[in-house]
């Protein structure tokens, strides 16, 4: 099997995202059999001029009709490795799904319309990368046609943009001339633009280099649920969950935190397979235990013999708000991470960033829709998690305000405790009984000082 990849393509509406990705699945042979020639067809039969973002429309009508194509996850393919791109329609749709984990882009392209310039999203999407920790970045500036190909405004938007970036610590690969439309600089380069002489967005992609392997990182795995089967004398309790890093071992000994309950695997456990003995990252797995335990839905499974996360009740992070009414103090918010979800509250704001012009303010009382922040945060019970340098699919997170998903952000440093609640071990019958009653205490006095 060929390298896979994940790329992420981002640019402001109209700035030819759609043509860009429906080119590059046109000029790698990447479509499904016949599909451009019926695109086109269809054009011509309804008198419309063909568009290659067209193509992502079809795709779409082919999914609701139950064709295996995924278009959040596009596929197209080099002669080098296989692509996956991440679909994102606007900028709180990408950063929703990145910081959820639905998408785990490893580099990403940067598209910017030549005619209008760099956008108030163009440094959005740039901020968001950059918070994201996705360093590898190409910048497109796509419609050179509509300017003549003029190479001083692609000098122009290639100083300012670069300048902003480096204030973000990106540093761009490369700065990339195209004409989406006609295909120009996409799979390979082009007489037509006489004065660039570098590589095309495809040999670029080909240059980018992928992410140290989840399986190599520390072990991570909420738990989902967890299910006991009593047909045939069966009475084994799996604890099923998707991994997030790393890999697990038959025999393992193993940690749920925040609990802080161990035992050792008995068994990994695949639905419709044998049981293998490991299981890596992104492998949806049951496990049984040596040992039975009480645990809970959302613990974060680790292994005792790797570094664990952080678990605590308090943390800085940095976030980005999308939420239509303001983050402020004093409300109850809830946060998710994995399948952790529990009662969040703002303690403190240190800083607000406005993403586009990277004006920094302090002293502010509530962060406003767009805008980027550096907070201190309490949960209303302790989390699992790890920091954004270490694993970073365990420091996502977002922020539910009522029903809505109103930030997300990545956990950048753990704090001490905000309540000293000590609730000490009575005996293994009564553990379940002591964690519910530490989560209550918690959870509806969080301002006592409690010790049991």
């Amino acid at each position: 099997m060929k390298e896979r990849m994940n790329i992420v393509i981002v640019g402001h509406v109209d700035h030819g995202k759609s043509t860009l990705v429906g080119r590059l699945l046109a000029d790698t042979n990447s479509l499904p059999q016949g599909k451009l020639e019926q695109v086109k067809r269809t054009c011509e039969t309804n008198s419309k001029p063909f568009e290659y973002a067209f193509l992502l429309d079809a795709l779409v009508d082919e999914q609701a009709q139950g064709i295996t194509i995924d278009t959040a996850r596009i596929f197209f393919k080099s002669p080098k490795r296989e692509y996956i791109i991440i679909d994102a329609p606007g900028h709180i749709e990408f950063l929703k799904n990145m910081i959820s984990g639905a998408a785990r882009a490893e580099a990403a392209i940067l598209l910017i319309d030549a005619h209008e310039g760099i956008a108030e999203n163009s440094k959005r999407h740039a901020y968001m990368l950059s918070m994201l920790d996705i360093k590898q970045v190409i910048v497109a500036v796509n419609k050179m046609d509509l300017v003549n190909y003029d190479e001083a405004i692609f000098d122009g938007i290639k100083k300012d943009y670069t300048e902003f970036l480096n204030e973000i610590d990106i540093k761009p690969i490369a700065f990339v001339p195209l004409a989406a439309r006609q295909g120009i600089n996409i799979i390979a380069g082009s007489n037509t633009i006489q004065w660039y002489n570098g590589p095309s967005i495809l040999e670029l992609i080909d240059t980018f280099r992928k992410e140290k392997e989840d399986n190599q990182n520390n072990f991570r795995m909420f738990v989902q649920g967890i299910y006991k089967f009593t047909e045939d004398g069966d009475d084994r309790r799996i604890i099923a969950g998707t991994v997030n890093s790393g890999a697990l071992n038959v025999g393992d000994e193993v940690i749920f935190l925040p609990s802080e309950k161990t035992s050792t695997v008995k068994s990994i456990e695949i639905y419709g397979k044998d049981s293998p003995l490991r299981a890596g990252s992104e492998e949806a797995i049951g496990i049984t235990l040596s040992t039975q335990v009480y645990v809970k839905h959302s613990e974060l499974l680790c292994r005792t013999d790797e570094p664990q996360p952080h678990t605590t009740d308090r943390f800085k992070a940095n976030i980005f708000w999308m939420g239509r009414k303001s983050l402020q103090h004093d409300k109850r918010y809830k946060l998710k991470i994995g399948t952790k979800k529990v009662d969040l509250f703002l303690e403190n704001i240190e800083s607000v960033l406005d993403a586009s012009h990277l004006e920094k303010s302090n002293g502010r009382k509530e962060i406003q829709r767009h805008e980027v922040a550096h907070c201190v945060f309490r949960t209303a019970s302790p989390v699992s998690f790890d920091l954004i340098e270490e694993v970073k699919t365990t420091s996502r997170f977002v922020i539910v305000d009522g029903y809505d998903i109103a930030g997300g952000g990545i956990i950048v440093e753990a704090l001490e405790h905000a309540y000293n609640v000590n609730i000490e071990k009575a005996s293994p019958d009564l553990s379940a009984f002591e964690l519910e009653l530490k989560d209550l205490i918690v959870k509806y006095f969080p301002h006592w000082d409690i010790n049991i």
